[in-house]
């Protein structure tokens, strides 16, 4: 039985959120510095989340964040295979539709973020990264 607020894993779960909310700062952080307008981060739609919405000009830009604290079981951005494209590409066009966007120039990037050892994070930003079916 877990007491309330605990997670199955002991904890590593709360690790990876947390892991995971520094990459999607520092990916927010980087996309500012390129330009981009961010207009949401962590858009619940269609039971999933978009981590970054943002804007490049005139095109609307969805990103998918990816953190790993090394790359010892691969790059972050390897992370994104088939089912997850898919799944993005499913979120994007939900979200496209809810907010009558239908007119605009569409991209969905890839933002990876490794925290190597010595603490000092690697930002990765793939743009146009996959098509969305």
């Amino acid at each position: 039985m877990f007491r309330r607020g605990a997670s199955a894993d002991g904890g590593a779960s709360d690790g990876r959120d947390a892991l995971g909310k520094r990459g999607e700062d520092l990916a927010a952080a980087h996309l500012r510095t390129r330009g981009y307008r961010i207009v949401g981060r962590r858009e619940r739609i269609l039971r999933g989340d978009i981590d970054i919405v943002a804007l490049d000009g005139r095109t609307v830009v969805f990103v998918e964040v990816r953190s790993r604290s090394d790359t010892l079981h691969g790059h972050p951005a390897e992370t994104v295979g088939p089912t997850k494209q898919r799944r993005i590409a499913e979120l994007a066009n939900a979200y496209i539709r809810r907010h009558r966007l239908q007119d605009c120039q569409v991209r969905i990037d890839v933002v990876a973020v490794t925290f190597a050892a010595d603490g000092e994070p690697v930002v990765e930003h793939f743009e146009n990264a996959f098509e969305s079916p």
